[in-house]
């Protein structure tokens, strides 16, 4: 057994059991079917809970966050305090997770009418029992169940607002999302057209110069730069580009944004390829963030 979790104990998912051990904070990555009975019994224990599970990502009081793009989301806490319990954050899919954080510094500068995206996703993302070796060699799988309509549910929750309950944003969404022979890292094809005329160049000055409440913070599991734009014409790729971000500690933390160029075919057209690390981004990093900012805010 590894040193480093040879001394972890396995309790059972028991409020009591944890606040005997001194437990402060629950983070939940349950199967969905299980989260859902697990992490309301926590929130009704009064414990604070930062969840990477679905079960509770659409309730009308509960936040569906990415630090960086939707942090003021965070208010719909003082709803859930109401109840005299604790208090429940979730974190979205993780293909929806490079999607809108590569979005939002154009929604903030140009608005968004349309978003297409079809989306080449890793073999981690399924688990380990997701994909059989046989069914993914030589292959590609061009269906993951539910995701697509996750994906577009998601993410006009997180581009939306918050004024004392969820107003969704104004965008229409198309998804298609396939499962490929890659072990690690979301790649995503992009197509969008933006409310006001933009150039690849004014879409990548946004992105790079984009930074959220984790960068204003100095939060230690926040990158530098939220987005990394890369000119090359073959960038970003899983192997090379996964593990982005810096400082050292913030590594695989990062969206990767390349290719970024105009579509004809679209009104005030832009397309782009994006990859983001799906297990570190796209859920536990995620997580540890959202309990960081959290932290920060004097919340937890």
């Amino acid at each position: 057994m590894p040193e480093g979790v040879r001394d972890i104990v396995i309790q059972p998912a028991d409020p009591d059991a944890l606040r005997r051990e001194g437990v402060e904070l629950v983070f939940s990555a349950l199967p969905s079917e299980v989260a859902k009975i697990v992490e309301s019994n926590m929130v009704e224990a009064g414990f604070p809970v930062v969840a990477d599970t679905s079960a509770h990502r659409m309730d009308p009081d509960v936040p569906l966050l990415i630090p960086e793009v939707n942090s003021e989301h965070l208010a719909a806490l003082d709803e859930q305090r109401k109840k005299g319990k604790g208090i429940i954050v979730t974190g979205p899919n993780c293909t929806t997770i490079g999607l809108a954080m590569s979005l939002k510094p154009i929604q903030l500068k140009f608005g968004i009418r349309r978003v297409l995206v079809s989306t080449m996703q890793a073999l981690s993302g399924a688990g380990f029992f997701g994909v059989p070796s046989m069914a993914i060699l030589d292959n590609l799988i061009p269906y993951i169940k539910n995701e697509e309509e996750k994906v577009a549910q998601e993410l006009l929750k997180i581009l939306g607002e918050y004024q004392g309950g969820f107003k969704f944003a104004n965008i229409k969404v198309g998804a298609s999302c396939h499962r490929v022979c890659v072990l690690d890292g979301h790649t995503e094809a992009v197509f969008l057209e933006t409310v006001e005329e933009t150039t690849p160049e004014a879409v990548k000055e946004c992105m790079r110069e984009f930074r959220g409440e984790p960068q204003r913070l100095s939060l230690p599991s926040a990158p530098v730069r939220p987005i990394i734009v890369r000119e090359e014409v073959d960038r970003p790729q899983p192997r090379l580009d996964r593990m982005s971000g810096a400082p050292e500690r913030a590594r695989g933390m990062a969206t990767v944004v390349g290719r970024v160029r105009s579509e004809p075919a679209l009104d005030n057209g832009i397309k782009y390829v994006l990859l983001s690390h799906n297990t570190i981004r796209g859920a536990a990093g995620n997580a540890i963030l959202i309990a960081e900012l959290l932290k920060a805010k004097g919340l937890i």
